[in-house]
């Protein structure tokens, strides 16, 4: 028997030394996670976001195509389809999602010493609804695996960012709605949106490069009553996290406040173990006690982390000391946005393709009747859709400029 409880022994051990490597592999690549006002690497240490946020590559906005009137996706893609048919605007959107965020753009992301990114996306990506040329269901998922496996390989963790959601939840161009914040007052869509939330958990429960998920982005804009609105936030947030937590108990819940993710003060005590709440920031004075003292004080209140969904959009110099101000007060942050044409207000530009001014002048003409639309038509249609395409060019990795003042304001490395 001792003989037998020996050789046991022995064997136990040996089998605890080839599995040892195993072990100490999963541990490295475990879920981030939270610890009180700490978010926490797999390896149990402290993890700071700092990264940039892949904007206008699910979601295109007006402003970033160089257009003013029209800004929501629904409007930028009328306008296209007006211009050069439903069948090369469904081939300027497919090679478009092909073109803008590739393989290169997340080894670059990663060379400059970011290790997070958070990655906006519109619901109908994951709907039977038309949406920048198909209508596929499941096209969300074909997308998302693809930069979050480019991901993985480099090290790069991913927030998940519904930015747009059923019945639009900002009531601006953001949310690709209608003009409302039609979502909280919807039980359908709200409905809805816990439906795409835990079909997105189930898909992504076991993929640790996955960060979390930021439920809505800038929910009830400050154009409507705070009042009647503001009041179905947590709630819904509560009713989401329950529901993706029956098929997830791995990902991080990041809240945002209302007013565009500025406003915290209808949330209580966290209902969850894993949440991050989140504030945006934009053009405002860059030193704590004026713009983030109440989110500080926020966390210090409830022992809870706080990070910076969305911030840039401004000068090298103003860029600076808000990044210097966070990571004082050990805030993570996502810039916004990682590439824009002909502009040095983000990480990486390109150039403006020839002729896309003409692209620019047909967008922001007067197209409310059809006899509009005919009198705005250009001449040469050819010329146009090639100026569109030659965008789709200029905007691939390779054909990008770095913004070297831009990215050494975030204390990162400017070389491409």
């Amino acid at each position: 028997m001792k003989i037998i409880k020996k050789q046991t022994l022995i064997s136990l051990f040996l089998t605890l030394i080839s599995i040892a490597p195993f072990i100490a592999k999963a541990q490295s690549n475990g879920f981030i996670s939270t610890r009180g006002k700490e978010v926490i690497g797999p390896d149990k240490k402290p993890f700071l976001m700092k990264g940039t946020n892949l904007g206008n590559w699910l979601i295109p906005e007006g402003y970033m195509f160089k257009f003013s009137k029209i800004n929501s996706p629904k409007l930028i893609n009328q306008a296209i389809t007006e211009l050069i048919g439903p069948e090369d605007a469904k081939i300027f959107w497919q090679k478009y999602l092909d073109n803008y965020i590739t393989r290169a753009d997340i080894h670059y992301l990663k060379s400059t010493g970011m290790n997070s990114i958070r990655i906006p996306f519109n619901y109908k990506l994951f709907t039977n609804e038309d949406y920048l040329g198909e209508n596929n269901p499941n096209r969300g998922f074909e997308l998302l695996d693809r930069v979050i496996g480019w991901c993985k390989q480099e090290g790069i963790y991913v927030i998940l960012d519904m930015h747009c959601a059923p019945g639009g939840q900002t009531g601006d161009n953001i949310d690709d709605g209608y003009g409302y914040p039609f979502l909280f007052q919807s039980a359908a869509c709200r409905q809805q949106t816990i439906q795409i939330w835990t079909r997105i958990a189930a898909h992504y429960k076991n993929e640790t490069a996955v960060l979390g998920y930021d439920l809505l982005n800038e929910p009830i804009a400050h154009y409507f009553k705070a009042d009647s609105l503001n009041h179905y936030l947590e709630p819904f947030y509560k009713e989401i996290t329950k529901a993706i937590r029956t098929v997830d108990k791995n990902h991080i819940m990041v809240l945002g406040g209302a007013q565009w993710d500025s406003n915290m003060h209808m949330f209580g005590p966290p209902f969850d173990s894993k949440i991050i709440y989140t504030f945006h920031k934009y053009w405002t004075k860059t030193t704590t006690i004026d713009v983030i003292q109440e989110y500080v004080d926020f966390r210090n209140k409830y022992n809870v982390p706080i990070y910076c969904g969305e911030t840039g959009e401004n000068k090298d110099e103003w860029v600076h000391d808000f990044r210097v101000t966070l990571d004082q007060n050990n805030i993570g942050w996502h810039y916004w946005p990682y590439k824009k044409m002909e502009n040095v207000a983000g990480i990486v530009t390109f150039k403006m393709p020839a002729n896309y001014d003409k692209v620019v002048a047909y967008a922001e003409s007067l197209r409310v009747s059809f006899e509009d639309i005919r009198k705005a038509a250009p001449v040469n249609r050819e010329e146009l859709k090639k100026a569109l395409f030659d965008m789709l060019k200029n905007c691939r990795f390779e054909n990008c400029t770095s913004n070297k003042g831009y990215i050494e304001a975030l204390g990162l490395v400017s070389e491409k």
